[in-house]
């Protein structure tokens, strides 16, 4: 029942948003009591919180199989981890939507926990991106903090505008975002 809550109530926050959709909705989406959801979450933000920590908990678990992966080199791990992004927003997407559009409404004690999370989630994609300055494969005169972040802002905000099943597939996006970070647009 907890998981259908959190389905139910990813839905909804992201057909209607956080703070427009009350406890009742949700239940009464569900067939069920207040009783119920309450059981499971002693309020809303509770809920709210534990869908960021799902949603970051499974980046973090597929990212960490990608970069213990000792067959890929850093360019390979780096078009990995853009990969996965941008795929779960095939897979995820009202997750994703609801975990960047909705941090705000979260109090102070749990944004903590899922900014630490977003952190670890950028620290080690910068760990891949220092990798690859060491190895010669991305050149070794930038800042790998702001390159990261750069990174990371162009293959997050594809949650926004990207249609996975419009002209171009989550796999060709992924293909052009590389080629311009590691190569550019000039000619």
């Amino acid at each position: 029942m907890k998981q259908q809550i959190i389905n139910t109530s990813i839905h909804l926050f992201d057909k209607k948003g956080f703070t427009e959709t009350s406890v009742q909705e949700i239940v009464d989406a569900l067939g069920v009591t207040k009783g119920t959801f309450y059981y499971y979450f002693t309020n809303k933000e509770v809920l709210l919180r534990d869908i960021h920590l799902e949603y970051i908990g499974y980046l973090l678990q597929e990212q960490e199989a990608i970069m213990n992966d000792e067959t890929k080199d850093s360019k390979a791990k780096l078009h990995d981890v853009m990969y996965l992004l941008i795929h779960s927003i095939h897979q995820r997407r009202k997750s994703a939507r609801i975990f960047f559009r909705e941090m705000r409404n979260l109090g102070a004690q749990y944004l903590e926990q899922s900014m630490a999370q977003r952190d670890l989630f950028r620290r080690n994609v910068q760990s891949i991106v220092e990798e690859g300055m060491r190895n010669g494969q991305f050149k070794a005169d930038l800042n790998p903090d702001m390159i990261t972040r750069g990174i990371l802002g162009v293959t997050n905000w594809s949650y926004y505008w990207f249609n996975p099943e419009g002209e171009v597939s989550d796999k060709e996006l992924t293909s052009m975002y590389l080629e311009m970070i590691l190569n550019g647009i000039n000619t």
